[in-house]
């Protein structure tokens, strides 16, 4: 069952400045907000959490759980705080990959711990567990995921929402979505070949899904994804003034090595890489707007050394070594954006351009082996490279399962394309 609510606009315009004048400074920890708020602001855009007065009732005298981390914000404050202020009585935090705050690294273990700033119990879904459970529902009335998405089925978001979901089915508990722009709100890539499931890719869909969290719960539900075919009460406060066609600046980053709007835009395309020798630049302040490894010097002027970063990448492929390759930082990621396209000429001159392309996904050099499958999806795209298939043409292969995802996707769409 999916409930969308409208918000009163004058309402939640006084909400929300009372909470700008209650506490002017940003949190502790809290990523600051950059001048990437400004387009969206121009645009009209408000995001569900924004929209207090549509949700405040459905909180007020329960026991609430929230799904957040650092991109979960009401104006420029954490949505835990800003809720907590307008005496929302928010029982449990629950964290997802990168932790509440966000200082974790890719794929460390987050432990369970008591929030400094609130008191708050955080209760890890990125560590000993995947989803809440049994024990900690119980003393919950009402869960609300606020999360940001950059839309990619290997971005582990999608994952925690359906482990969320089953939870809350199985619990009888309403799950309330506040709704964030998509910032990569396109479909592409080839369908998950379910024979390659992972961690990374639970679901029957392309690389970029093209739809917002809210949107994607309501396919999780239609198409009986969650197990014993259960169903989640879903109720979504939808984004006003959106479409998945705009270009949407990301106002705080939604992960470490997502630290750009740059890297963001360039995620779904470097993001492959991850299964090859290639380093997408963990281990520097760049990540995800440079690709190398130093077996390409020779061949590229253009370097980079990962280095061991807390927080970011403790320890990166090709630690301390310098790598030559491509600098995408130039990349203007607006023209990336309205293609539409994950790029792969990217993967395919390097692969061309790699001495030894036995070893480009070598797994005792990259821990890579079989990682590519499980990203791109299929067991065929290695042989394409090695074939010297085009663009073109490796796209061709990823019908008609893209086509007919398109169909499917449309029955639970919340905003143009």
């Amino acid at each position: 069952m999916t409930i969308f609510i409208r918000s009163s606009v004058v309402l939640g315009a006084f909400l929300l400045s009372r909470l700008a004048c209650a506490d002017s400074k940003p949190a502790a920890n809290q990523t600051q907000i950059t001048k990437a708020q400004a387009p969206a602001a121009a645009s009209g855009i408000v995001t569900g959490a924004d929209q207090v007065s549509s949700y405040l009732p459905l909180l007020k005298g329960k026991r609430v759980g929230m799904l957040v981390n650092q991109t979960s914000i009401i104006g420029k404050k954490l949505s835990v705080d800003s809720l907590r202020s307008l005496g929302v009585d928010i029982k449990a935090i629950f964290g997802p990959e990168h932790g509440f705050r966000a200082n974790a690294s890719n794929g460390a273990v987050v432990k369970d711990e008591i929030d400094k700033e609130t008191g708050i119990p955080i209760i890890s879904l990125y560590g000993a567990k995947r989803k809440p459970s049994k024990a900690d529902m119980a003393g919950l009335d009402v869960m609300v995921f606020d999360i940001a998405d950059v839309g990619c089925r290997f971005y582990t978001n999608i994952n925690t929402l359906a482990d969320v979901m089953e939870a809350c089915a199985e619990n009888n508990k309403e799950l309330i979505i506040l709704d964030r722009p998509n910032p990569n709100a396109y479909v592409d890539g080839p369908i998950l070949d379910m024979r390659f499931k992972s961690g990374i890719g639970k679901f029957p869909i392309p690389a970029t899904h093209g739809m917002t969290i809210g949107e994607f719960a309501q396919m999780v539900n239609g198409e009986g994804w969650l197990p014993n075919k259960l169903k989640c009460k879903i109720r979504v406060i939808k984004v006003k003034n959106y479409d998945h066609s705009m270009y949407y600046e990301m106002p705080v980053k939604p992960s470490p090595n997502l630290n750009t709007q740059a890297s963001v835009i360039l995620y779904p395309s470097l993001c492959l890489f991850e299964g090859t020798i290639i380093s997408q630049g963990r281990g520097t302040y760049m990540p995800f707007t440079v690709l190398g490894a130093p077996a390409l010097k020779g061949k590229y002027d253009f370097n980079f050394t990962p280095v061991s970063i807390t927080g970011m990448s403790e320890s990166p492929l090709h630690k301390d070594a310098v790598c030559y390759g491509l600098d995408l930082r130039k990349v203007d990621p607006k023209k990336l954006h309205a293609s539409k396209k994950i790029n792969l000429q990217w993967m395919i001159e390097l692969y061309n351009a790699y001495p030894d392309k036995s070893k480009f996904f070598d797994s005792s050099q990259s821990k890579a082996m079989g990682k590519i499958e499980k990203l791109i999806g299929n067991d065929v795209f290695v042989n394409q490279l090695a074939q010297g298939m085009s663009e073109e043409a490796i796209r061709k292969t990823w019908e008609p399962g893209l086509s007919n995802y398109k169909k499917m996707r449309k029955q639970y769409t919340l905003y143009a394309d």
